[in-house]
């Protein structure tokens, strides 16, 4: 069974400035996903999709494998999928590699640890006889019991029928709330080509604890400080 990993880390960052190369405990962010993917004992193949030059050449200092990507899938508005689908393609052409799946290790998350990578695909291995096609993970935000949120423009928007109120007793008219955590997204080849996307028709949901996906300046503290206290 081949399972490739994708780390894609472009140079440029919108809220902190080189991101995948900032320092995090003394190790470039990107570095954790790339030790994680190499550590794993289902990961066969560990590959960073990247424009630039020098996180291209950290990547390789610490074991994975470089797919330089063309500067118009390294864009702030550009998504993901297509950088995933470009490295399948280009490792499809050049090495005539195509493994049976691919799963998506955001370089935003070094808490995520080989240790994780694992028990989430043991999970997507279980649900995959279940019929389930997919797998990512999430955490937990409860119930919708007089949850709302609000949008970009300022706006209030109700997640249950705040009109008719429903008693928090009557369960029935709850649902457990969760949300993608960022860590971990799995599905097999040939259904991220035949949806165009990374999530599958009918995904498993891995719920763990909250993981921080660095976006601030905050989160990396927070980050620093639970890595110190794990070492």
């Amino acid at each position: 069974m081949e399972i490739l990993a994708i780390i894609p880390a472009r140079g440029g960052s919108k809220g902190i400035k080189r991101k995948n190369l900032r320092p995090i405990c003394s190790k470039p962010l990107v570095a954790y996903s790339i030790e994680a993917g190499l550590n794993s004992k289902y990961i066969t193949k560990t590959i960073v999709s990247t424009e630039d030059d020098e996180i291209a050449q950290v990547s390789k200092s610490f074991g994975a494998q470089v797919i330089k990507r063309p500067m118009e899938l390294a864009q702030d508005e550009t998504k993901t999928i297509p950088v995933m689908i470009h490295a399948a393609k280009f490792l499809k052409e050049n090495e005539s590699y195509k493994p049976d799946y691919v799963v998506l290790l955001q370089p935003t998350c070094p808490l995520r640890n080989a240790e994780y990578i694992d028990n989430a695909f043991e999970y997507y291995f279980q649900k995959e006889k279940e019929g389930f096609d997919s797998c990512f993970s999430a955490f937990s935000i409860g119930t919708t019991h007089a949850k709302w949120r609000i949008l970009h423009d300022g706006k209030a928007q109700g997640l249950y029928d705040y009109r008719t109120r429903p008693r928090r007793q009557d369960e029935n008219e709850h649902y457990q709330m969760v949300c993608e955590n960022g860590a971990f997204y799995a599905l097999k080849y040939d259904t991220m080509f035949e949806l165009n996307d990374f999530i599958g028709y009918n995904p498993a949901i891995y719920l763990t604890k909250r993981v921080v996906d660095i976006d601030t300046e905050e989160d990396i503290l927070c980050i620093e400080k639970q890595l110190m206290q794990k070492s």
